[in-house]
């Protein structure tokens, strides 16, 4: 984790202090569920849970595992220096992975549920600005290049739908981690009984896990931060359009710049798009933690470590990285500033060229083949990119063209609200309302 990027809610899931918290919560339930079935005393479970408001020694549980090489044991024998002689009867017929495992299942859990408030407040950022642009008519382009009429609101909409689809991904992403194991040695509850893992699950908010092999197949874990990969390139994608728009030469739409604020140190006059461009980067860490937890589905037999040290980084790296970015992006879409003047003067650079379609289609429907409409078209439309022409003029004074369609008929197809006139359509499709 690096501060820079790091929010402090998400960085708390993953501090230490919580993680030893957690280890206590499941050691202490577990205990719970072993009295209750007459295998430890019940003094022993209320033994353990004296232990509840002790703030760990950080310092002192790593002083003991740099002896023993072992971190939950190193855990487990500093518990026993606050609970005394009843410690004896913590972790009965557990093994290490059982409390490793479902501790990583509660952060990840944690974790989901912040990142799924940070979609929320950014579905709202966009829902929000869909609305107030809904009908401010900018360029669509297509390989960079004007392709026909679409509106800022429509981008802003897509964004939304998209979103959403990531909030409906990371909810089922989040189900499938938020599982418990409390299985030992090889998951066949030899010495311990399955009463003991369905109590822990119930109690630390988890569901059972069917079948664990001591350890909690990675394939949930792989499914999690893959999950976490798509939220972060559609991020990227945002961010790109954003930094596409702000381009000096199209400054349709640009990150708000605060007072204060500079954008060079030998520039003055730059005002770069510095929050996207650092989304972008932030997506492609996020990604990266994907491959590693995919590579942690194979493990041998029915357990090795391998998956461990890869899990200590890519747990709270990715997910810290990625509710900074969530933050940030929604922080970047409510200030975003718009230049809807820009966006007709960008649409209007090339004399309505943006309107060839409707002539082609035109031209078919009054009978011309389409291998010659689409001759004529070009012909005339290749004079706006050659010439600087004006399209609607080049075609009045094409005697092919104007054999097929009168004066009216074709200036009728540069009516721009022919464009926009499906805008309603699609909000409804992607807001469910008027």
């Amino acid at each position: 984790m690096i501060p820079r990027y790091a929010r402090p809610e998400m960085v708390a899931i993953w501090e230490p202090q919580t993680r030893f918290r957690i280890w206590f919560e499941i050691e202490a339930h577990a205990c719970d569920a072993q009295a209750a079935l007459g295998v430890i005393p019940r003094s022993a479970a209320e033994a353990v849970w004296t232990a509840k408001d002790v703030e760990f020694d950080v310092a002192r549980i790593d002083e003991i595992e740099r002896e023993t090489r072992h971190d939950v044991i190193a855990f487990l024998t500093h518990l026993a220096e606050h609970v005394g002689p009843e410690a004896r009867f913590v972790h009965q017929g557990m093994t290490s992975s059982d409390v490793l495992d479902t501790a990583f299942g509660v952060q990840l859990t944690r974790a989901a549920d912040i990142l799924l408030t940070d979609i929320d407040a950014l579905l709202a950022a966009l829902k929000r600005r869909a609305v107030e642009h809904r009908d401010t008519v900018c360029i669509g382009r297509s390989h960079g290049i004007h392709a026909e009429p679409t509106t800022f609101g429509l981008k802003m909409a897509q964004a939304y739908a998209e979103m959403t689809r990531n909030r409906a991904r990371l909810a089922a992403a989040r189900a499938e981690v938020a599982v418990c194991a409390i299985s030992g040695a090889v998951g066949t509850f030899a010495n311990i009984d399955p009463a003991v893992e369905a109590h822990v699950a119930q109690a630390m908010g988890l569901a059972v896990e069917p079948i664990s092999t001591q350890v909690i197949p990675r394939d949930r874990h792989a499914a999690f931060f893959t999950c976490l990969a798509v939220i972060a390139s559609s991020i990227e994608r945002i961010a790109t359009e954003i930094r596409h728009l702000q381009r000096t030469e199209v400054l349709e739409a640009e990150e708000y710049f605060a007072p204060g604020q500079k954008g060079s140190s030998a520039m003055p006059h730059k005002r770069n798009p510095v929050l996207t461009e650092n989304l972008t980067g932030l997506a492609r860490l996020v990604r990266a933690m994907c491959v590693p937890a995919l590579e942690n589905v194979a493990l041998w037999h029915e357990r090795d470590i391998s998956h461990s040290s890869v899990e200590r980084g890519i747990g709270p790296d990715a997910t810290v990285t990625l509710d900074f970015a969530l933050a940030r992006l929604t922080g970047v879409i409510d200030r975003l500033v718009v230049y809807p003047e820009t966006m007709m003067r960008n649409m209007n650079r090339f004399r309505g060229l943006i309107h060839s379609q409707r002539v082609l289609l035109a031209l078919t429907q009054a009978g011309v083949s389409r291998e010659d409409a689409y001759r004529l078209v070009q012909r005339n439309a290749m004079k706006v990119w050659e010439q600087g022409a004006d399209f609607e003029a080049e075609l009045r004074a094409d005697p092919e063209v104007t054999a097929a369609l009168s004066a009216a008929q074709i200036g009728a197809l540069f009516d721009l609200a022919h464009h926009t006139r499906h805008v309603e359509t699609i909000f409804r499709r992607v807001f469910g309302e008027a």
